[in-house]
């Protein structure tokens, strides 16, 4: 029935915004603007021309060869604004790695008495955290480049159950999206959704992950899922509004590149997030 994936160790990225859409089949497209979303049985934005159509409008279209060069961009981007992410802004939901930094901060002052020494602890262990996310989060990038980001036709065009699709603002690839049929559970996978940090706030990523909806439905599978590490609580928020609820994740979660070395384990922490929205009862 459907195409199985391939088996992959990375995961879905998304980047939170928000927007309102209506449904539409894989072979269709879609048109946002800042106020409104419709259909269009077009499969290119040329066939707008001698319409109304806003200087703001987003179109949304199954990807296309040409598209390679900027699709890879806007993912890269998107996967290197995870490394100071990760390494500042998720240290605030590790009370016991925050624990642990006191307490070496502190013994640092105890074995040395120096103050100049003990101020320069908290920067040196900041500094840690971004080489080793940094490490991490490389060679993360590395697997995904080399794997599915690789050959999109391969991996998500041509197997039946699976589809990856752009979003263009005036001629320009400004968001990604992909779906991947997994045969398991009757479910799709959302993946690999960014957009490009100048165009976001225009409620593209919203509009992207009511794509994949659309077409689970429309494809009849029973469920949507995701699995994130996502740090920003935005954009938890943005799975919740379209409809997805956490069902589970781990602190153990294990990225390609990570070594598990006590140092490691002491600088980069990730917890894994996942996420399912159920479309019908099997």
């Amino acid at each position: 029935m459907h195409c199985s994936s391939p088996k992959m160790v990375c995961e879905t990225k998304i980047v939170a915004d928000e927007h309102d859409t209506i449904p539409g089949t894989k072979k269709d497209s879609i048109i946002v603007s800042s106020s409104q979303m419709w259909t269009s049985s077009s499969s290119s934005p040329n066939t707008l021309e001698g319409k109304d159509v806003r200087k703001d409008t987003v179109f949304i279209r199954e990807f296309e060869r040409s598209d390679h060069v900027e699709v890879r961009r806007i993912f890269y981007e998107g996967i290197m604004e995870r490394i100071p992410n990760t390494a500042f802004r998720g240290l605030k939901h590790q009370t016991q790695t925050q624990i642990l930094y006191a307490f070496l901060t502190l013994m640092c002052f105890v074995v040395t008495k120096s103050f100049t020494l003990t101020c320069c602890t908290p920067f040196i262990l900041m500094a840690a955290r971004y080489y080793f996310s940094r490490k991490v989060i490389l060679s993360y990038l590395d697997c995904a480049l080399q794997t599915d980001m690789a050959d999109i036709e391969e991996y998500y065009m041509k197997p039946t159950g699976s589809c990856f699709w752009v979003a263009v603002l005036d001629g320009r690839v400004v968001g990604i999206v992909a779906a991947q049929g997994k045969e398991d559970d009757n479910a799709v996978e959302l993946r690999r959704m960014s957009v490009d940090s100048r165009f976001r706030g225009k409620g593209i990523a919203k509009a992207l992950g009511r794509r994949v909806l659309e077409f689970a439905v429309f494809n009849n599978y029973s469920a949507v899922v995701l699995g994130t590490t996502a740090v920003k609580p935005a954009a938890h928020k943005l799975y919740e509004s379209l409809g997805f609820r956490r069902v589970g994740g781990s602190e153990e979660h294990t990225l390609p590149g990570m070594s598990h070395s006590p140092l490691e384990r002491m600088f980069f922490q990730i917890r894994h997030h996942r996420y399912r929205l159920q479309l019908r009862e099997e």
